[in-house]
């Protein structure tokens, strides 16, 4: 495995190669990550992946600098993965002069959910991706259905600019308890890792009540807040569980609960001081 830290050489290294596949990252690797790169090899040669830490997409009460960054570990399971290119720029490589310019999805997907909660995150995560894009140039790059309002923003992106990039999601890896695989989980405590997987419960339980009955948009909030309810009976702290349209995660008008579109619940919520996200589509 080659690591390559600026634009240059990769682009060097790349050249000719026209059906790359490409697996961005902030490092911190698990098992979740590692399945991106096993789905990225059937859709593409060679296998790029990339380690970033982006302080773009940070907010202000959110510690960049204590993000983990587990550079060594990450490359060894890289090489392990069979990639082919490491691409680990520092900010001075991939922000040579300060980044003006931004890629700012519009309202009604980038400032809902997430980015409500997050103010600015889907910018900074756009801005980048589309950076990476341009430096590896991939024919295809995968992306994990965890982060799901993400998957979509930047399938959207990829459509408006006419990006010659195969935008793949991939389902999320669960521990065997339930718990979505995620960086995060390694800030919980004992007792908050036994608990954590109450989330993907309450979204199960949500989808059950779904099934279960004849929807209008009384019964969804009653459902919503239901399952709400559990998580603060259970010490957690939601800013949002929400039953949306698949199609572009607005809230379902009555024709579309009629017409049975297809849904997907989505939460974030805080255990102790780990915020959890987590979807189940309906």
């Amino acid at each position: 495995m080659k690591i390559i830290t600026n634009i240059h050489d990769l682009r060097n290294h790349l050249r000719g190669q026209n059906r790359a596949s490409f697996v961005p990252t902030m490092g911190n690797l698990h098992e979740g990550h590692l399945s991106l790169m096993r789905i990225a090899r059937l859709h593409g040669d060679p296998v790029v992946a990339s380690i970033f830490v982006n302080r773009l997409q940070f907010g202000p009460s959110e510690d960049f600098d204590k993000y983990p960054r587990t550079f060594e570990q990450d490359a060894e399971k890289l090489e392990k993965e069979g990639v082919y290119i490491l691409f680990a720029p520092t900010e001075q490589n991939l922000y040579p002069e300060p980044q003006d310019y931004r890629v700012d999805p519009p309202k009604d997907l980038g400032d809902i959910l997430e980015g409500e909660f997050r103010p600015g995150f889907f910018k900074g995560v756009c801005t980048v991706v589309l950076k990476l894009f341009s430096c590896v140039q991939p024919n295809a790059a995968v992306f994990g259905k965890k982060d799901y309002q993400q998957l979509m923003i930047i399938r959207r992106m990829a459509h408006q600019f006419a990006l010659p990039v195969e935008i793949i999601g991939a389902e999320t890896i669960r521990a065997e308890d339930g718990l979505a695989l995620s960086s995060r989980n390694g800030y919980l405590s004992q007792n908050e890792r036994l608990e954590a997987p109450q989330l993907f419960t309450v979204l199960q339980e949500v989808k059950t009540a779904l099934h279960q009955s004849s929807l209008n948009h009384g019964l969804i909030q009653e459902i919503e807040m239901t399952a709400k309810n559990k998580l603060l009976q259970r010490g957690w702290e939601p800013d949002y569980l929400s039953v949306r349209l698949r199609q572009n995660l607005l809230l379902p008008s009555a024709e579309q609960l009629a017409s049975q579109q297809e849904l997907v619940v989505l939460a974030a919520a805080k255990l102790g001081k780990t915020r959890l996200i987590d979807n189940l589509e309906i």
